[in-house]
């Protein structure tokens, strides 16, 4: 027993919450569609780039490893990348710790730059 609703009002106003129709699920599919755009779908473009900029990599691509290193594509393998990072000193790298392509001139600006401060 309540004192602020009766019972006979509490148990007609029961069947109508329980039956939400439509709008009970306006809300769930609100909150789906948000997570899609926000975090599905730039995640997806994100990778297509990727795939996309790898597949480009071809001799003489100026690039950047995901730890940090810049480099001069040498030689580009199914699965690894030679890069010359200083004069004749190479590293062989897999091809998806590529990070970023570079400008071209980047790579010769930058190891100008470090044999003038030796």
């Amino acid at each position: 027993m309540s004192f602020f609703i009766s019972d006979a009002m509490a148990t007609a106003a029961a069947p109508a919450a329980s039956q939400p129709g439509i709008e009970g699920m306006l809300f769930p599919l609100a909150i789906l569609a948000f997570f899609y755009f926000m975090f599905i779908r730039p995640q997806s473009k994100r990778t297509k780039e990727q795939k996309a900029m790898l597949e480009a990599l071809a001799k003489g691509t100026e690039v950047v490893t995901s730890g940090g290193v810049l480099g001069k594509v040498t030689e580009v393998d199914e699965n690894f990348v030679k890069l010359e990072v200083a004069d004749n000193m190479f590293l062989q790298v897999q091809r998806h710790a590529i990070a970023n392509m570079m400008p071209k001139g980047t790579y010769k600006a930058v190891s100008k730059k470090s044999k003038l401060t030796k």
